[in-house]
């Protein structure tokens, strides 16, 4: 006996409603109380407003609006004739044989997921802006920008080309993963045993209008272009390609920014010399140490995955340490002007000349500029108060101290001694005669 498993399905608050509105035991008032319902539930307080080739969020209640990553932003259409004629079965075979394990690196991240995402033909990205930031955070990523990507499998449907890479976000045999075979009810077997691995692929659908015209291996491939790129690169050129241009020339030229990623950063200076692990206050940072005097020292300052602090020490001369984010408005879509903002500092135990430089004020817990009310007497020595002694104990504090009695007066030797007192006999000791 062969027992199909059906997957758990749950079904919306809609599909019931709308089978229980078929259903002929509902009277006219259940189902006008079910219309009631889906019509206070369908009116939406606020409305939110996606602009997909910006990435620019506005809210309709608020007029707050927020921007995405350009890596998420919606795409630059491409521009590549097409046939007409529809795609014959000798062409499909060539195409497949062709792409099948292609590889390329990725230009946008691929999230995973059984849809994924699907790119029209000399046409847009969907989806893209917040709802593409969105799939990417729930699924996962399979691949970020730069990473190398292989074309595990290619299917041809009607209007459509579906790219599975890197294994693709399907376990293998699906279907019969909810088969079973037995002999009872309560004696079966499944058809596949054990469990696989998750799989960490992602998807990618190339749509056209209608039908899939007649292409070559190349066309495809320019198609692709916005996606996936299919030159022969280094993964520092792949990866520095997904960048702006400013960023891409920083790492180029090994410079380091606030607010690179450790990726960056690896792919600009390489591994560090040197690192080392601190915490200021109640954040917790890594130094990555570049250079060894005399030479030139850049001392890096990593929180989580960001660079917050680059110190620049070079012989000779002050140390320069850059603070500002200037990462965040290059990676932004509304263009936000970047400045760089250096703080000098004294280096050394520097001696103060007494003739230009005044003295270091005395440490003092008070805030810059505080008073207190008590400022009019600072250094004004007042006369020294000795304690009171304490009373005795049992003695009543109200009392007056009583007067010590005087000491007896000395002996005169014109006066007979008084006599000295004299030693009880012990019990059973001889006695004296």
């Amino acid at each position: 006996m062969i027992r199909p498993i059906q997957p758990q399905e749950t079904r919306s608050a809609r599909q019931t409603a709308e089978k229980c509105w078929h259903t002929s035991g509902f009277n006219w008032a259940a189902r006008c109380s079910i219309l009631l319902i889906f019509l206070g539930a369908g009116r939406a307080p606020a409305q939110i407003t996606i602009d997909t080739r910006t990435g620019v969020v506005t809210n309709g209640s608020s007029g707050k609006a927020g921007t995405v990553d350009r890596r998420y932003q919606q795409i630059d259409p491409t521009h590549v004739p097409l046939s007409k004629s529809e795609l014959d079965a000798k062409t499909r075979l060539e195409l497949i044989r062709l792409l099948q394990a292609e590889q390329g690196f990725a230009m946008r991240p691929f999230p995973r997921g059984h849809k994924g995402l699907t790119l029209a033909a000399n046409g847009k990205l969907e989806p893209a802006g917040e709802a593409y930031l969105n799939m990417a955070t729930s699924q996962g990523l399979s691949a970020k920008p730069g990473d190398r990507v292989v074309l595990t499998d290619i299917r041809i449907e009607h209007a459509k080309i579906l790219f599975d890479l890197n294994g693709g976000p399907d376990k293998k045999h699906r279907f019969l993963r909810h088969v079973q075979i037995g002999v009872g009810p309560d004696v079966t077997n499944p058809v596949i045993q054990g469990n696989d691995e998750e799989p960490v692929g992602a998807r990618l659908t190339l749509a056209f209008d209608g039908h899939v015209p007649e292409l070559t291996g190349a066309e495809v491939k320019a198609l692709l272009a916005p996606l996936i790129s299919f030159d022969v690169k280094t993964p520092l050129q792949a990866f520095t390609d997904t960048l702006p241009t400013k960023l891409k020339d920083a790492i180029l030229n090994h410079h380091v920014m606030v607010g690179m990623t450790t990726d960056m950063v690896l792919f600009a200076k390489g591994q560090p010399e040197s690192k080392s692990r601190e915490v200021e206050g109640q954040m917790p940072f890594e130094e990555w140490i570049y250079g060894k005097p005399p030479k030139d020292v850049e001392f890096v300052r990593i929180n989580g995955n960001r660079v917050i602090r680059v110190e620049l020490a070079k012989m000779g001369e002050t140390p320069v340490i850059f603070t500002k984010d200037e990462v965040a408005g290059l990676m932004r879509t509304d263009g936000t002007p970047l400045t760089t903002e250096t703080h000098p500092i004294q280096e050394g135990d520097a001696e103060r000349d007494p003739n230009k430089q005044a003295p270091a004020a005395p440490p003092s817990l008070r805030k810059p500029g505080e008073k207190l009310p008590d400022d009019a007497n600072t250094g004004v020595m007042k006369p020294v108060q000795f304690p009171k002694p304490k009373p005795q104990p049992g003695a009543n504090p109200d009392e007056e101290p009583a007067a010590q009695p005087a000491p007896p007066p000395a002996a005169d030797a014109s006066q007979p001694s008084p006599p000295k007192p004299q030693m009880a006999p012990q019990p059973g000791g001889d006695q004296p005669d």
